[in-house]
């Protein structure tokens, strides 16, 4: 196991640190990162609305529709607020004006959905007064993906413009806000039109290609036992290796993540039975019932540490296991350590993975509730799983058993650190006495 964390630390880790920190990465992360307050907010209207209280059902159905609004704003248009915030992040590390990339990237992911004029549809006289409406089925979730390419798209031409000098250039007595306008003109003229072009003379539809392109691969991860186990085991596997593997493999999947999670909250919102959701995984799956109090189920090391002879383990252990209750996780995986830990790197890995499959049948099985609504993710891992499901019980008893599962993966591999452990520390004490 030691030469599989050498190669990876020596081999592996120099390109994926690099690939974290590439700035289109880096900007579609804290881009996709920074909604989650809105999905939070969206979300517990949608629970709020679906309260398992009886009689609440009866009480609140002439209310309903009105208290999902909040929903329909927020995690209905979350590829707006996504793309506005990713082209803002990306504009922003090529040290040009973030708000200036931030609009072209909005109005470009607004270019790929065509108004409709709902009174025009309607035969003549039946008019109901809404004229031209915009299309919300892929201003939500559904759309992150284009929203990323728009963003993309928009930043980079208004980057490629600005650094060749196309551009109008005002006074320098002129405000600078009204200066940043003149300056965004042409390069905003040409992103428009450009997709004005693709979208309505040659009518080619971006948003439902990249839909189509990435179904499978969302389906797989969504609804597939080894889609499912995949994502975590790079991430332990390069956690494991002292690499950040959420920051990495979280750029990828996490878009992906976000649109089961609309999917979800779409469907439930809609009437469909929270345990027949379209998606079994997305990301609240892993945060509440895999990765329990951080990575490789850290709490359930936190719990085995406390009952250790070494009275550094113990240590590390107190001082980890409240942080870890909010899933905090750092001071065990650099105290103990995890990382580089041969002997611990295997149930770290390994614990996961089974949770992962333990989850996934309780899930797919209608078991337990599927998840939509995302939830702080400093919450204890029963509240969360409870908030995130739709208040459903079942799901803390899942969580136990999931904590319960990890002890005991982790028990052999922490007795055996605790003996090399031990016999150091009466290594040194022997020492301090001569």
């Amino acid at each position: 196991m030691q030469k599989v964390l050498n190669w990876i630390e020596v081999k592996m880790m120099p390109p994926m640190a690099r690939f974290a920190e590439q700035r289109h990465m880096k900007a579609i992360r804290n881009g996709v990162i920074s909604t989650l307050s809105l999905i939070m907010i969206g979300t517990l209207f949608l629970t709020v609305s679906n309260l398992p209280i009886p009689g609440f059902e009866e009480w609140i159905l002439p209310y309903k529709a009105d208290l999902v609004i909040p929903f329909r704003i927020t995690m209905g248009l979350l590829g707006i607020y996504g793309s506005f915030s990713i082209g803002y992040n990306l504009t922003k590390s090529y040290k040009l004006d973030g708000i200036t990339g931030g609009i072209l990237s909005l109005a470009t992911f607004l270019m790929l959905t065509i108004p409709q004029n709902v009174d025009a549809l309607l035969p003549e006289g039946e008019g109901i007064g809404l004229a031209w409406v915009m299309p919300m089925d892929y201003l939500g979730g559904s759309g992150m993906f284009s929203a990323i390419l728009a963003a993309i798209f928009a930043s980079e031409m208004y980057r490629f413009f600005t650094k060749r000098n196309i551009t109008i250039r005002m006074p320098e007595q002129v405000p600078p806000a009204v200066a940043r306008s003149f300056e965004a003109l042409i390069p905003g003229i040409f992103i428009i039109t450009f997709v004005w072009v693709i979208r309505v003379l040659f009518g080619f539809d971006i948003n439902k290609l990249l839909m189509d392109l990435f179904a499978p691969l969302v389906d797989i991860m969504g609804n597939n036992l080894l889609g499912v186990l995949l994502p975590m085991f790079f991430i332990h596997l390069l956690w494991a290796a002292g690499v950040h593997g959420m920051s990495i493999i979280g750029s990828l999947v996490r878009p992906m993540w976000l649109v089961m999670l609309d999917a979800n909250a779409d469907a439930f919102a809609s009437g469909t039975s929270i345990t027949e959701l379209p998606y079994i995984a997305p990301e609240q799956f892993y945060q509440w019932t895999v990765t329990i109090g951080g990575a490789g189920v850290s709490i359930s090391i936190c719990i085995l540490l406390l009952f250790c002879r070494s009275k550094f383990l113990k240590q590390v252990g107190r001082f980890s296991l409240v942080p870890g209750l909010f899933n905090i996780n750092e001071m065990l995986i650099f105290g103990v350590p995890i990382i580089m830990n041969p002997i611990l790197a295997m149930p770290f890995i390994a614990a996961p993975l089974v949770t992962s499959t333990i989850s996934y049948f309780a899930v797919s099985r209608g078991l337990v509730n599927g998840f939509i609504s995302n939830q702080a993710w400093t919450l204890p891992a029963p509240i969360g799983a409870y908030l995130a499901s739709g208040n459903d019980w079942r799901m803390i008893v899942l969580v136990v058993i999931n904590i319960l599962v990890a002890m005991a993966i982790y028990f052999p591999f922490v007795q055996m650190y605790d003996k090399q452990m031990l016999a150091e520390e009466k290594e040194n004490e022997a020492a301090q006495t001569i």
